[in-house]
């Protein structure tokens, strides 16, 4: 099965699994998604993650620990901005605040996938792939 943008596949999967209630999500394992879901948990919206080899389906998956407070999920909005039919790319000084500074956009660079703030701080631009609030 290919998939067209397995970025937002990712992202979707993370989504679902947080509206109802699970522990864990498996997505499938690519450096790319591995860099963003790592993103997500330094920056305290997932629990953990892990590169697990999957004994059914032979392939290599990413087990994402979910992460929830009073019951209710850390992550409130996770939406894909730049995809496959229409990239978005910004400037480090045009890029603008997620609901004023209580989320982040997370962007592909020259320099690894970084949030915003970290972008600002080293004044680099790049792709904006999602926006997590």
């Amino acid at each position: 099965m290919s998939f067209q943008d397995p970025i937002s596949d990712c992202l979707t999967r993370i989504r679902n699994g947080l509206m109802r209630g699970k522990s864990n999500v498996f997505v499938p394992y690519s450096k790319l998604k591995h860099e963003l879901v790592n993103v997500l948990v330094a920056e305290g919206y997932l629990k953990s993650c892990v590169k697990t080899d999957d004994s059914v389906s032979d392939k290599p998956m990413i087990n994402v620990e979910l992460k929830y407070h009073n019951e209710e999920p850390v992550i409130k909005e996770l939406k894909r901005i730049s995809k496959p039919s229409l990239r978005k790319y910004s400037s480090s000084t045009s890029l603008d605040l997620v609901k004023n500074g209580l989320g982040s956009y997370i962007l592909s660079t020259n320099q690894g996938l970084m949030t915003d703030k970290d972008a600002r701080a080293k004044n680099v631009g790049g792709e904006i792939l999602c926006e997590v609030f």
